[in-house]
């Protein structure tokens, strides 16, 4: 795919390396999931802006960090050309801009719950006049973020020698040891005293000084300086679980596990509320709203996932309250043997549009899906990313890993997909016609070497046709193997550079990124 419209062929698989880490553990030092004060700093979202010089991190804590791209990115010719000459390719470096608390931990008196200032999603908004804009929200209260240069005068230097003039307390002393009845005029001394002070001291040319200060050096500074916009509170009765800005620049939603509310950027004291998946009567209730996005170029269309594998397409025109969609996208293929855990493992943990809108990439439990949205008879592509795990999910449930939240990218050009696993592990799959890409990797300095060889991938079929290329692992070797996962290091978030190859993922509290 390129643009999101337009299939065009890979150039083969990507050599992944490492780029750059931050927050990274020290040997033998843990991060718990709770019980101490470290589980503050695990990330809980990433983003790059559209231009992909800008990276934000949220974390547990309710802290957003910002990172800065410092590499030249005017660099002359195509990578082709670049890689038939000695100079070699420039990875992208980022480095640490500001930081700064979004959200607090807050009590709601009447329903006698608390609230977590755990950052859940990160969007960014339009840039202004050199300032950056950014959508940030905990389980209740979502906030619109400006950062903009500041200058700032910063004392450098401070000299405080006396230099072997007198000082105050050393002309006050004098006086009142000389005459009890002297006394200042305006500043100046009474002949009396000066007459005194004549005895035993030599009036030093330009006369007594009545204050010293020190010399200060103060230089002029440029500083991030994060300000609170707006604040949207008030709307939500269940934890908030998306947020998307719309390509009108004007607009957001926002969604819980029953309604999505449209919201205008200037205005935080209203929403309208555009789909409401409620039943009069809650017993009757027998899917939530996992996921919600708005389409990347027409600000009137948005798609939600359910927790039963389904994704709705909603027309904004078609009317005011979308209870009933345009389009609905889900996998008819039925699964071989329903079990208790069908459903669980169906539920939809995020989507995300393609760069030109015309795909939607979908992640559950299990797997990765592409669907087009000309073609709702069932997914485009699958690939099986958790399928080793699936005699174990009786172990997952137990200790409650099988609700684990992971999300999906796309590469800006379209051509791969990528998602986290367990054991810090997160795959990478081609997803052009022919493509037999598939390429796990582990987040750490050395992302290679828990790689593992899959076989070959089933040609794809034409989009008309009903049956899906599904993309099957080996069941050996590395994450293959389901004796050898991790449940305690799940690599749940990670985003790819809008317009290079170029991924960052979070493995708790550390910050991994990696180039091809």
């Amino acid at each position: 795919m390129k643009g999101g419209d337009e299939v065009i062929a890979s150039s083969g698989p990507l050599d992944w390396r490492f780029s750059q880490v931050f927050g990274e553990r020290s040997a033998g030092e843990e991060v718990h999931e709770a019980g101490v004060s470290s589980a503050v700093d695990i990330i809980s979202a990433i983003e790059f802006d559209k231009s992909g010089d800008h990276l934000a991190t949220g974390d547990r804590g309710g802290r957003v960090v910002l990172f800065e791209r410092t590499d030249s990115k005017n660099t002359s010719g195509s990578r082709r050309d670049l890689e038939g000459t000695d100079c070699p390719l420039r990875h992208p470096e980022f480095r640490y801009k500001t930081e700064f608390q979004s959200h607090e931990p807050e009590f709601d008196y009447l329903k006698s719950l608390e609230i977590e200032e755990k950052i859940n999603k990160i969007r960014w908004s339009q840039t202004a006049n050199a300032a950056l804009f950014l959508l940030s929200t905990n389980d209740k209260t979502i906030k619109f973020w400006k950062v903009q240069e500041k200058k700032i005068k910063k004392v450098c230097e401070i000299n405080t020698e006396s230099s072997g003039s007198i000082g105050n307390g050393s002309v006050g002393s004098s006086i009142n040891s000389n005459s009890s009845k002297s006394c200042f005029t305006n500043g100046g001394l009474s002949d009396k005293v000066n007459n005194c002070l004549n005895n035993d001291y030599t009036f030093p040319p330009g006369g007594i000084p009545s204050l010293q200060l020190p010399a200060v050096t103060i230089s002029h500074e440029t500083s991030p300086v994060a300000r609170c916009r707006r604040v949207y509170t008030h709307a939500h009765d269940y934890h908030i679980n998306s947020i998307s800005n719309n390509s009108d620049g004007e607009t957001f939603i926002s969604a819980d596990d029953l309604r999505i509310n449209l919201w205008n950027l200037e205005i935080s004291n209203q929403s309208f509320n555009i789909v409401d998946v409620k039943p009069a009567n809650m017993e009757d209730l027998t899917e939530v709203i996992t996921s919600a996005e708005f389409h990347p170029t027409h600000c009137n269309t948005l798609a939600y996932s359910s927790s039963k594998g389904s994704i709705r397409l909603i027309d904004l025109r078609q009317s005011a309250l979308c209870d009933s969609h345009s389009k609905l996208f889900e996998d008819t293929e039925t699964p071989t043997s329903r079990s208790f855990f069908t459903e669980i493992i169906a539920s939809i943990s995020d989507i995300k549009f393609a760069k030109g809108g015309r795909y939607i990439l979908s992640r559950d439990y299990m797997s990765l899906k592409l669907w087009d949205i000309n073609m709702d008879s069932g997914p485009v592509s699958t690939f099986q990313v958790h399928e080793h795990l699936r005699p174990k999910l009786c172990d997952l449930y137990e200790n409650d890993s099988i609700f684990d939240k992971f999300e999906c990218c796309l590469s800006g050009d379209g051509l791969r997909v990528a998602t986290g696993s367990y054991s810090n592990l997160f795959r990478v799959f081609g997803v052009s016609p022919g493509s037999t890409e598939t390429t796990t990797l582990e987040a750490s300095k050395n992302p290679m070497r828990r790689q593992v060889t899959t076989p070959a991938k089933p040609s794809r079929p034409s989009l008309s046709s009903i049956t899906r290329a599904v993309r099957r692992e080996s069941s050996g070797g590395g994450d293959g193997n389901a004796n050898s996962f991790d449940h305690t290091t799940k690599l749940l978030h990670l985003a790819w550079h809008p317009t290079e190859n170029s991924i960052a993922c979070a493995a708790a509290n550390s910050l991994y990124m990696y180039y091809a």
